[in-house]
């Protein structure tokens, strides 16, 4: 059992992913309802309040902050393995208020995603730099857009060179580990315009054996946090 929790205020884009756009948030009497794509997984976002898709919230911090608060407190999520949230790009009040509200909650950390250029790593850096400082473990670095494999051809092309030795020279310099690369494939764009699942759309593509091997490993790491908190207790 699965929910994912966007919250992307201003950008929320998981209910176009996940084929959710015009759908309503219902309120019942032990919550607000999250939206399921399937059976297993619940999606809340601000992007279910909003009358249309095109429209901007404007919102300085403190509402930002109430409304992941009551995201929090008043979603009916039922038993739940995973809360995924998926958070802005930066290190900003959607960042503390989250490590904050759920401090008590034992996170089991953060997954990181960048592009190979220098210019991402930039950001990610800092990123990381943030996990350490509000004592958030470092789950692992994700390698988007990593690669071109042409269908035709089968050569490899870097769209966004690794100038400076991409995800895998940052992640040993910071001594972090890289779950793994997923190389650019037109369809992913495709599938989460459409709002259709890309691991059923394209189960052999590389990109798809690249998604289920992080997965798992994500999977390890939390498996083994659990395991080790079991055994404090």
């Amino acid at each position: 059992q699965v929910a994912l929790l966007d919250i992307d205020i201003c950008g929320p884009s998981i209910p176009k992913m996940m084929g959710l756009e015009g759908e309503q948030v219902h309120q019942s009497g032990s919550g607000w309802s999250p939206v399921y794509v399937e059976e297993n997984l619940g999606v809340m976002s601000v992007g279910f309040l909003l009358s249309s898709p095109d429209d901007a919230v404007i919102w300085r911090g403190p509402k930002k902050n109430g409304l992941i608060k009551q995201f929090l407190r008043d979603v009916d999520w039922g038993e739940i393995d995973y809360l995924i949230v998926d958070t802005p790009p930066g290190t900003s009040d959607e960042h503390l208020s989250i490590v904050q509200y759920l401090g008590a909650a034992h996170v089991d950390g953060a997954v990181i995603i960048t592009t190979p250029q220098e210019v991402s790593l930039q950001d990610v850096r800092k990123e990381i730099n943030f996990c350490h400082k509000v004592k958030l473990p470092v789950i692992g670095v994700v390698e988007n857009m990593s690669g071109f494999v042409c269908p035709k051809c089968k050569n490899e092309s870097q769209i966004f060179p690794p100038t400076t030795g991409g995800a895998e020279k940052m992640c040993q310099n910071l001594n972090v580990s890289l779950l793994g690369k997923v190389p650019l494939d037109p369809q992913i764009g495709k599938s989460c315009d459409k709002g259709q699942s890309f691991l059923s759309e394209a189960p052999e593509s590389p990109a798809t054996l690249s998604y289920r091997s992080i997965i798992q490993r994500i999977q390890e790491y939390c498996d083994q946090h659990h395991f080790q908190e079991e055994k404090i207790i």
